[in-house]
Order: structure tokens, then sequence, then C-alpha cells
């Protein structure tokens, strides 16, 4: 074939495509879909409290520690559980080290009322002003 150019150029090899493989991205976009989809409830964190509701702005957690009562009356701090004489022992050491602004209260609607009050109670013993609590926004007005 002369004076006619053929797509291989004289080397022998396949021609060129100048196409995407778009079955490799698939694949990746649907496993990165998996994982986020795995990832993300653990994420989330926190201890499983229901909160009761009030007339509240929705809360913006900025560096705070969070606290938890549960209905049995168990206290957390962020994910572990502690004994009151713990709390009372590590709780003004923990926000110091945290430089934590505020630390948030959840407790849940049917924990006893004291318990709630003897942790914000030994809040303010542990001389740590910014206390907020928790609630659940009113969405029925």
């Amino acid at each position: 074939m002369i004076g006619r150019a053929s797509r291989n150029d004289g080397h022998g090899g396949l021609p060129v495509r100048a196409e995407i493989n778009v079955t490799s991205l698939v694949d990746v976009a649907f496993t990165l879909l998996v994982i986020f989809m795995i990832t993300a409830p653990i994420l989330q964190g926190g201890v499983e409290v229901t909160i009761p509701k009030a007339p509240a702005a929705p809360l913006q957690v900025s560096e705070g520690v969070v606290i938890s009562i549960d209905e049995e009356g168990t206290i957390y701090i962020e994910d572990d559980a502690v004994t009151r004489e713990e709390f009372d022992a590590t709780i003004g050491v923990l926000v110091e080290r945290r430089g934590a602004e505020t630390v948030y209260v959840k407790g849940d609607r049917d924990v006893p009322y004291g318990a709630v009050l003897w942790v914000i109670g030994t809040l303010k013993e542990a001389e740590i002003e910014a206390v907020s609590l928790v609630a659940e926004p009113e969405t029925d007005r």
C-alpha cells in the first residue's frame, strides 16, 4: 500500500483507541459508596439517649465535651461509662486538658431529675461555668 497511510503507521501494534474504560471507574465509585455507607453510622458516635423536647434552637456543637446520662442513671463522658466517683475526680482535669469551651449535658427523658442535677452540680464544683443542656427542638408549634 504505497501512498496510503495505515492506522498502525507501520509499527505492527494494535490501533490506538481514544476511549475511557468506564468499568473500572464505576467499580471504584461503588466501592467508595459501600465504604461510606458502612462507616457513616459509626462516625456519629455518642451514647444513645432519648432527649426530651423543649422550645430550643438547634445545637451548634463546637469544641466541647458531651456528658450523657442514660435512663438507668449511668454517666458517660463522650462514649465511656464512668462511676460517680470517677466522674467527680476526673471531669475538671479532662475539660481543662481538652481545652473545651462548653460541656454539653444530654440527659435521657426518663432519667431521674436528681441524676442530671448531680452532674451539673459536680461540673459547677469543678469550676466549669459553660454548661449547656441538650434538648430536642419542638417541631409541632
